[in-house]
């Protein structure tokens, strides 16, 4: 670990977060919202120029819409309803992505925004909360404040020469090559493939299917494509297979491939990059009083369109852990939430990825049998069942991250058995997610409520309590209480007669050690 050095003036801060992309702006604005205050540093000259990263999941969406941060994220995207997978040159039709999740999130489908243009949203909002970015400012050591682990201390290289901050928590939210996981020792687990990845955003372009996402296989090659705005601009993401892995990629002969594979044609690009696939999980998301979120903690494959969206997830998540113990007096172990909760979706998202990465780019008999015969076969037909099919909705649930599952209990974690309801986050109804803009615990009812067991409940608890007259789709029970976290997900669920104990031992499971309020409202809808 690198040793701080003594310099005279020291800023002081709850929590220092290195890095202003997404997750870390994210991070930031919801501190800012629940009251702690935090610095925000970069190296940068500002937030990035770039289109990047694109794809907003719904799970995304639904965090931006508890942060009222929804509307202008929705006035600039393209929402996308349906996926169009075919081989080469031919397209098997359209899969109604939409429309399968119409009842799974207020914002089914995808929506494709651009980083920088998701950057600028989060720096406006956090400008709003008061806060700001610490641009031009380095990274240079960081360390325990004290023996005892007490807070950390940084040094930061800027404009005006080096500045010391003291900080009870630091977040390291600085990409793949995260100077805070290297100065921690955290180890980055994982490969690098060894297929070259092209990545171009094409003005006028032709060949594809309007207004979705393009997913091609060819014999050798793999094309996905997202539209950015109409009139043919669209992303180009594609593989192209090297002699040499040091052989560099040109934009003319990515070109040359995209025309002769896939019969798709540019006009110009405003952006074209190539890279190397990385599958990557840090070994830890916590070492003593710093954290790892985002790409510093895990990187894969573009596949799924899930990068960006975890990372924002990620801050999520450990925002609220942070503010819990730094504000409510949530005992000090449940820190380790976060990394119990939130790294073994890493491993999941770059175990999958990467299976999937190894069949679109494989050379081995049996990718190639994929995507020579199996995706011509196959394929079609499952575009034409898939709406029909029982389990569409599961699979946009995996895709759109909300089904993602905690583990809520010790004894959950032993049985290992997963309920529909509890660790997952609150299904949505059609009129239930509007409470949860008061980031705070709750406890929901859905169908005819016995007010006088709700008084008890409520009383005994007090958190804030709404109920609801239906399910509507979802899985939930109707004449039964749900313990609900402020991120939105489910804690616990129980019985009137069995609410007090069930929902006072998930609150302690959680760290929490009192409730802050006592309201009963009955919410219609």
């Amino acid at each position: 670990m690198e040793k701080v050095g003594d310099l005279s003036a020291t800023t002081r801060t709850e929590v220092l977060v290195v890095g202003a992309g997404p997750t870390g702006l994210l991070l930031a604005v919801i501190l800012a919202k629940l009251g702690i205050d935090a610095a925000i540093v970069d190296s940068k000259s500002g937030p990035t120029r770039e289109s990047r990263a694109l794809v907003l999941q719904a799970r995304t969406m639904e965090i931006l819409d508890q942060l009222d941060m929804v509307d202008p994220v929705l006035a600039e995207t393209v929402t996308v309803t349906a996926a169009s997978p075919g081989f080469e040159r031919t397209s098997f039709g359209r899969v109604p992505i939409g429309r399968i999740g119409a009842e799974v999130s207020p914002f089914p489908g995808l929506h494709v925004l651009e980083q920088s243009k998701t950057e600028r949203i989060l720096v406006d909002q956090l400008e709003r909360l008061g806060g700001s970015v610490l641009w031009n400012h380095r990274l240079a050591g960081l360390a325990d404040q004290d023996a005892n682990g007490m807070g950390v201390e940084a040094v930061l290289d800027g404009p005006e020469g080096r500045i010391r901050m003291s900080a009870a928590y630091c977040v390291g939210a600085d990409g793949a090559s995260s100077m805070v996981r290297k100065l921690r020792g955290i180890p980055f687990e994982g490969i690098t493939n060894e297929h070259t990845f092209y990545v171009s955003d094409a003005h006028g372009v032709t060949g594809l299917e309007p207004e979705v996402v393009n997913i091609r296989f060819g014999t050798d090659d793999f094309l996905i494509t997202f539209p950015m705005a109409p009139g043919g601009h669209d992303r180009l993401l594609g593989t192209i297979r090297l002699s040499d892995v040091n052989e560099f990629v040109t934009e003319d002969a990515a070109r040359t491939k995209l025309a002769r594979v896939f019969g798709v044609g540019y006009d110009v690009t405003s952006w074209f990059s190539t890279y190397r696939i990385s599958h990557r999980v840090a070994a830890r998301f916590r070492d003593g009083r710093v954290f790892l979120a985002g790409d510093a903690g895990h990187v894969h494959s573009p596949i799924g369109a899930q990068g960006m969206n975890t990372g924002l997830q990620d801050a999520h998540n450990l925002a609220f852990t942070l503010a819990a113990v730094l504000r409510t007096g949530e005992v000090f172990p449940a820190l380790d939430r976060y990394e119990a909760e939130r790294r073994p979706v890493a491993l999941r998202l770059v175990s999958t990825t990467d299976r999937l990465f190894s069949i679109v780019t494989g050379s081995s008999v049996r990718s190639r049998f994929i995507r020579r015969r199996a995706s011509r076969l196959v394929v079609p037909v499952v575009v034409g069942v898939v709406p029909r099919l029982p389990g569409a909705r599961r699979i946009f649930e995996y895709l759109s991250q909300t089904r993602i599952h905690y583990w809520m209990s010790a004894d959950a974690r032993i049985t290992r058995h997963r309920g529909r309801v509890v660790g997952r986050r609150l299904q949505w109804t059609g009129t239930n997610f509007d409470v949860l803009r008061s980031l705070d615990w709750q406890v929901h009812f859905y169908g005819t409520v016995d007010r006088r067991q709700a008084v008890r409940v409520l009383s005994a608890l007090r958190l804030p309590f709404h109920s609801f007259p239906t399910v509507g789709a979802s899985r939930l029970s109707p004449d039964r209480f749900y313990l609900v976290r402020p991120d939105g997900f489910v804690a616990a669920e129980a019985t009137g007669d069995e609410a007090i104990r069930v929902f006072r031992s998930a609150l302690a499971e959680q760290g929490v050690r009192r409730a802050r309020h006592a309201r009963v409202d009955t919410v219609s809808g």
